[in-house]
């Protein structure tokens, strides 16, 4: 089984923030999955199906990004797989706007919730699917960039963004890591 997990704000607030493209991509795969994010527990929102016959598992957590860990861990124990089966989407203000990178693991590189993730399960070996939202312009602070939204020039490039992360996920899942890092990287 494989654990997919965008990374998000919980909260209308948020939706459209650059620190939830995390849970765009979620949405995007469970739509051309045919997965229902109907499950909605206390500590993430879930849909279940199948992907080139591998049973998956598509979550948004609803905690806040800093503590994603603890939906993380609850979503390991819940579904019984390791964490070596974990899929995170994120974004990643160190690549440029659209940019994706694909890892199999390493630090957080500064990333709050990712670093909640790696402190909860005491590892860093889980797939990263980095989405690139660029730097904040001059003289804005990092936290109101991230929780900013799109204007309509990066919207259209981030739907495009969003259908290949689609693809990236359907990858690693169908061919293997290398694969996908060969592919997209």
């Amino acid at each position: 089984m494989k654990l997919v997990v965008g990374l998000g704000n919980p909260g209308q607030k948020y939706a459209r923030s650059r620190h939830n493209i995390g849970f765009q991509c979620i949405d995007a795969i469970s739509r051309n999955m045919g997965i229902t994010m109907s499950d909605r527990r206390q500590l993430a929102v879930i849909g279940q199906g199948s992907l080139d016959g591998e049973e998956v598992v598509l979550a948004k957590p609803r905690t806040f990004m800093n503590h994603s860990g603890e939906a993380i861990s609850y979503l390991i124990s819940r579904f019984y797989t390791t964490i070596q089966d974990l899929i995170v989407i994120y974004d990643d203000m160190d690549l440029p706007l659209g940019k994706i990178r694909i890892r199999p693991s390493g630090s957080a590189g500064g990333h709050r919730g990712v670093e909640s993730i790696i402190g909860a399960m005491k590892s860093n070996d889980f797939v990263r699917i980095r989405v690139g939202v660029g730097r904040p312009p001059q003289g804005m602070s990092e936290v109101g960039f991230v929780l900013g939204t799109f204007n309509a020039q990066e919207s259209t490039l981030i739907e495009e963004v969003v259908d290949t992360v689609r693809n990236v996920v359907a990858d690693v899942i169908g061919h293997d890591l290398d694969w996908a890092m060969n592919r997209y990287n």
